[in-house]
């Protein structure tokens, strides 16, 4: 079994975002990237799945410039075989998606996985386009994945519940806790890493028709206001007519 896990190369979340040439570029400076935390899980249940089932494979992908391939050496060192990089900036979902599926049609991979989402963009899509343009299921967010055969049992999380399918492989899908722990690469990974192929491709032509505008960072926190306890009039009418909560 052949499985390719998608990730991203996204800023911590912990790092202070800034943005350049008047809001229309992301300012990488200062910034530490590290693996999309919702691809964590989907790479961590894939090395799971090559630990249970002998002779399959893991291959790691990511679309990105040359920058990224640190946080594709983590990947490496966590326990997958071998990395492909598209060498390119990861324009939107839709181009994104077109570079995947090329690979994944390539390499004949058995199951594809993913976050549910990238913590940069926060889309959530990819994993349907893939699925889409490959002509196979998508099923996302999963939270459980098991494989028997050529079939996959999954959990996914649904709006008040969890819902149980089975999908025949191959598969797509978006991974979320607690599908996997993380896993945190040793001493003899990190040096296994270094070895590792890594293979850089070029990109194949996308055009999706998406035009980036601006960004925009969220306005700053307001000042906090106390109210006496005694005073639950003007605890209310603040609620009321400034937060506008009530």
């Amino acid at each position: 079994m052949k499985i390719l896990v998608c990730i991203t190369h996204v800023p911590d979340t912990t790092s202070k975002i800034n943005f350049i040439e008047s809001n229309t570029k992301f300012d990488p400076s200062g910034v530490q990237f590290i693996i999309g935390p919702y691809d964590d899980y989907a790479l961590a249940r894939a090395i799971e799945l090559k630990e249970a089932h002998a002779g399959t494979t893991v291959t790691v992908l990511n679309v990105g410039p040359a920058d990224t391939e640190p946080t594709i050496r983590k990947a490496l060192a966590i326990g997958a075989d071998d990395a492909i990089r598209v060498n390119a900036e990861p324009a939107d979902s839709f181009f994104v998606a077109t570079q995947i599926a090329e690979e994944a049609k390539a390499g004949n991979y058995t199951l594809i996985l993913m976050g549910r989402e990238s913590i940069d963009f926060n889309g959530g899509v990819v994993h349907g386009l893939v699925g889409e343009m490959l002509g196979i299921p998508s099923v996302s967010p999963v939270m459980k994945l098991e494989l028997s055969g050529t079939v996959a049992k999954l959990t996914r999380e649904i709006e008040g519940g969890k819902e149980e399918v089975e999908v025949s492989l191959p598969l797509v899908a978006g991974c979320q806790e607690p599908i996997a722990e993380w896993k945190i690469p040793n001493m003899r990974g990190i040096m296994s890493a270094r070895t590792k192929p890594l293979k850089v491709v070029e990109p194949k032509t996308a055009d999706s028709g998406v035009k980036l505008h601006k960004f925009e960072l969220p306005p700053p926190k307001g000042a906090v206001k106390m109210i006496p306890a005694d005073n639950v009039a003007e605890l209310v009418n603040l609620l009321k007519n400034e937060a506008k909560v009530i």
